[in-house]
C-alpha cells in the first residue's frame, strides 16, 4: 500500500501503524480491480486459504456475496480447481469470487476498488446485493468506481477530480450538485448571421437542438471525472 503523505489513518481511534498487520487483517476485507486467484479450489480462494476453514463460512461468505448460485454450477462447485491449470473462470467470474474472499470472516471494513468493472447485469446485481448486506450486519463499505452504476447500494458519496475533493456529503445531494455543475449553460453569445438563401428557394431551417437528457449528464459525468463512493453503515432511526 503506498504511504500516507499527510494526515492519520486511524481504526478504531488507534492509527493503523499501531495494529498488529496479522491481526488486522481479518477485520478487512479488500477487491481489488484486477481479481487473482490462487492455484487451489474455489473454496481455499474463498477462505484466503484458512487451515481447516470452516465449510459454513465459506458458504456463509458466498452467499452475502450472492455467489453461491454461480459456484454450484461449476464443474466442482466449491472444489473447483482454479489458478494454474485450473478450470478458466470469465472475468466477471474471477470479480465475484474476489467478492465473497473479500466478504469472508465478516470483516468490519470493506474496500472495494471498480468492483463492477467485469460485471454483467447479473453480477451488478449481486454486488448490489453484497453491499447492502454487509452494511445490514454492521460493516463500514468503501466503493472507489468511475461508473455511475456503483451508486446503488451507497448512502454518501465523494467526489475527487485531479486528485483534489469537489464534493462530499449525502449521495443525493452530491449527485444534485455535479449534474448542476454539468448541466450546459444557456448560449448568451451573439448568433452567426445566416447566408442569404439563393433566389426561388426556401432558407434551411436551423439545426435542431440535442436536448441533454439525464442519462447525457450520467455519461458526461462519467468520463470527465472519477468517484470515490463511501458508504456508511447503516444509521438505526
Amino acid at each position: 500500500a503506498w504511504p500516507r503523505m499527510r494526515g492519520k489513518v486511524r481504526l478504531d481511534g488507534a492509527e493503523i501503524r499501531q495494529w498488529d498487520a496479522v491481526s488486522l487483517g481479518k477485520h478487512l476485507g479488500y477487491l481489488p480491480q484486477d481479481v487473482e486467484l490462487f492455484e487451489g479450489t474455489v473454496a481455499e480462494n474463498i477462505s484466503r486459504f484458512e487451515p481447516e476453514a470452516d465449510p459454513q463460512k465459506i458458504v456463509a461468505a458466498a452467499r452475502q456475496a450472492a455467489v453461491h448460485d454461480m459456484v454450484l454450477k461449476l464443474p466442482d462447485g466449491y472444489n473447483t480447481r482454479v489458478g494454474a491449470g485450473g478450470h478458466r473462470l470469465s472475468a466477471g467470474q474471477l470479480q465475484r469470487i474476489g467478492l465473497a474472499r473479500a466478504m469472508y470472516g465478516d470483516p468490519a471494513l470493506l474496500i472495494m476498488d471498480e468492483p463492477n468493472a467485469n460485471l454483467d447485469a447479473e453480477g451488478e446485481a449481486a454486488l448490489v446485493q453484497a453491499v447492502l448486506n454487509a452494511r445490514r450486519r454492521g460493516a463500514t463499505v468503501i466503493v472507489v468506481a468511475h461508473r455511475p452504476s456503483a451508486l446503488a447500494a451507497i448512502d454518501t458519496l465523494l467526489m475527487m477530480k485531479d486528485g483534489q475533493q469537489v464534493a462530499f456529503g449525502p449521495k443525493d445531494e452530491v449527485l444534485a450538485k455535479v449534474l448542476q455543475h454539468n448541466r450546459p449553460r444557456a448560449d448568451t453569445g451573439p448568433r452567426p448571421v445566416g447566408v442569404p438563401a439563393r433566389a426561388g428557394t426556401a432558407p434551411a431551417a436551423p439545426a435542431p437542438r440535442r436536448r441533454t437528457t439525464e442519462p447525457d449528464r450520467a455519461k458526461g459525468l462519467q468520463s470527465s471525472s472519477s468517484l470515490t463512493i463511501v458508504s456508511d453503515t447503516d444509521k438505526q432511526s
